[in-house]
């Protein structure tokens, strides 16, 4: 109940013209007054002591901390503000995952139709971000090199992929 409270009333509340003053955060009295707001709700939804630390408390409830979902809410706001066409990921529930198998169209044309066709991928998730990479080979020829950023939320499996 109290989880509910807080993700649908107080948060948005919280978040609220982020845009416009996220940049104040970067001030350490004003970030814990955020935090305590945060910290208030939690100690409530995990029955611990008011001394628990802000980060202990985000574990036990299993929330982001306040500060890194209202830096999230505004990368999503400039993303979508910024450019209309491009899609993004975003939380799905596991049994609504497309399979990958689903995206992949291969058409023949009569230029490689004799030729045998090699096509080879990876991926990597590090400090610099994530990314993902094809080589495509058409006779131990290289004809394609194709590199992906992804986001940075991927995990190492999800970018095999």
């Amino acid at each position: 109940m109290l989880e509910a409270i807080y993700k649908e009333g107080t948060l948005p509340v919280l978040l609220y013209g982020a845009r416009v003053w996220i940049e104040s955060l970067k001030y350490e009295h004003i970030r814990l007054k955020y935090i305590r707001v945060q910290s208030v709700m939690n100690v409530r939804m995990a029955k611990a002591f008011r001394t628990t630390s802000s980060e202990a408390l985000c574990i036990l409830t299993g929330l982001a901390p306040i500060i890194l979902k209202t830096e999230q809410t505004v990368k999503k706001y400039i993303f979508i503000k910024g450019s209309q066409t491009h899609l993004f990921d975003s939380e799905v529930e596991l049994k609504n995952w497309p399979h990958l198998a689903d995206d992949v169209n291969i058409t023949e044309t009569k230029e490689y139709k004799e030729q045998k066709i090699q096509a080879y991928r990876d991926g990597n998730k590090n400090v610099h971000g994530v990314g993902s990479g094809v080589a495509i080979f058409v006779d131990k020829a290289l004809v394609a090199q194709l590199k992906f950023k992804l986001y940075n939320r991927c995990s190492n499996n999800r970018e095999e992929y």
